[in-house]
């Protein structure tokens, strides 16, 4: 297996409380070399070209260092193995290029059959990893994709060039042009950060959205029917994660830090139910910019989001109730 990423990237490092597989930490789990017997596998996109053409706040391309070392050292409930294939760097300016070449390292991680973790960078990383999927073994055999966005935006913009508003109106024209349909939904939309040009695009496409208005504690029946109905509807799950879409005080280091959001408790009720559906491929972790961050409280809910997503136990696996 072959991944062609930029450079290795950082050491994971952290706490250490002695051996044995009751004291496993994220840190321990994780191995740089190439193995065959892995789990899950992080990849990193270094990216702030997107934010930077779509006039946000630049600084996400620091994002995969950050969630690596907020992630490093929560506690494994149990044994797990993961491999990092190291970062893809968007230094030049050629968003175009790096999405490109994000998404021949994803493919060649799914392949392998095994969920990959894409560690952001911009929401630009979301159409990096749908190239990956589009190209794996999957879904050129015939799976059915569907993508679903936990997100304050649509990221349907119609600009001249890709930005991080613009990836899944990218995704939508890729599959049109493959004849099919982008099955496309999100949950946390904010009306106020989306205009109605913007949602008479999505109503054209066909994507299912859940305002943020109907994602709290008491609309948790809703929220568990919207999942379950865009599960129903594929065979294999790409789940983009903007942190804008939890509240500003959850995760103040985004470039749009939202005034309502999303709770961190039903943000990790949707990922948790995701996971154990056995469809997820892939998941992508967008818009941390560790130079807005206070405390690494959007660092840490990143982390966590990914820890619970490959803690979760998936249908037909142990410990899972199929």
């Amino acid at each position: 297996m072959t991944v062609p990423v930029d450079a290795p990237s950082e050491p994971w490092t952290g706490r250490d409380d002695g051996p044995g597989e009751d004291t496993l930490r994220w840190h321990h789990a994780v191995a740089h070399a190439e193995r065959a017997d892995w789990d899950a596998a992080f990849v990193g996109f270094r990216s702030d070209e997107g934010v930077r053409r779509n006039q946000g706040r630049q600084g996400a391309a620091g994002g995969p260092a950050a969630l690596r070392t907020a992630l490093a050292s929560m506690a494994l409930p149990a044994p797990l193995r993961a491999l990092d294939a190291g970062d893809i760097a968007v230094a030049d300016g050629d968003l175009e290029a790096g999405q490109r070449r994000l998404g021949a390292a994803v493919t060649a991680l799914l392949d392998q059959r095994r969920p990959v973790v894409v560690l952001g960078g911009g929401h630009e990383v979301a159409y990096g990893s749908y190239l990956g999927l589009a190209d794996s073994r999957a879904l050129r055999d015939g799976a059915r994709l569907g993508v679903l966005n936990l997100d304050a935006h649509f990221d349907l913009r119609d600009d001249d060039r890709p930005s991080s508003g613009t990836p899944f109106l990218q995704m939508a024209r890729a599959e049109e042009r493959q004849g099919r349909r982008l099955n496309y939904a999100v949950l946390g939309v904010s009306q106020p950060s989306n205009t109605q040009r913007l949602f008479h695009t999505a109503d054209k496409l066909g994507v299912r959205h859940l305002p943020d208005t109907e994602c709290g504690p008491l609309h948790l029946g809703g929220v568990d029917l919207f999942v379950d109905a865009f599960l129903t509807s594929c065979e294999v799950v790409h789940l983009s994660i903007d942190l804008d879409v939890l509240p500003a005080a959850a995760a103040p280091g985004v470039s749009a830090p939202a005034a309502y959001g999303v709770p961190m408790e039903i943000v990790e009720h949707v990922c948790a139910r995701v996971a154990a559906s056995g469809k997820l491929a892939v998941v992508d972790v967008a818009e941390l910019n560790p130079d807005l961050d206070i405390d690494n409280r959007t660092a840490r809910a990143g982390a966590r989001l990914v820890h619970r997503i490959l803690t979760t136990p998936r249908v037909g696996s142990p410990g899972s109730d199929a």
